[in-house]
């Protein structure tokens, strides 16, 4: 596995764990900050901005979609920040928060998408600290 693939497999991957047990940790504050956010639009912006940010570094360092599931999986996560981030950089918080709090279900598959990203973090972690160049 190429050295940048193992560096963001390890980054996205232990980013990805540490969010997900403290999501699971803290269910109802998680929901809560979550609405509070998307009802807030400079929070948005903000967070949209930090979002665009590192999908254009992944998709820019990263846009790999060959060579097994780890780098596929690190260009998609890269792909899906960035199209998250302009979502949130152009989209009202209106229309965000029915996009996400309504439309995806966040509260009531809460723990599907905790578990995903866990599982997500799980992998990539795996991978990026035992598979060598």
């Amino acid at each position: 596995m190429p050295g940048r693939t193992r560096l963001l497999s390890r980054l996205i991957g232990l980013y990805c764990l540490a969010v997900a047990v403290s999501m699971a940790a803290h269910k109802q504050t998680t929901v809560d900050t979550i609405t509070a956010m998307l009802h807030s639009a400079p929070l948005l912006f903000l967070a949209g901005v930090l979002a665009v940010t590192a999908g254009i570094a992944i998709v820019l360092t990263h846009n790999v979609w060959s060579g097994g599931v780890t780098p596929v999986l690190v260009t998609l996560v890269g792909w899906v920040a960035l199209v998250k981030g302009l979502l949130l950089l152009f989209l009202s918080p209106e229309a965000e928060s029915a996009v996400s709090l309504a439309g995806l279900q966040f509260e009531r598959l809460f723990y599907v998408y905790t578990g995903t990203c866990f599982a997500i973090g799980a992998w990539l972690t795996y991978q990026g600290f035992t598979k060598r160049a």
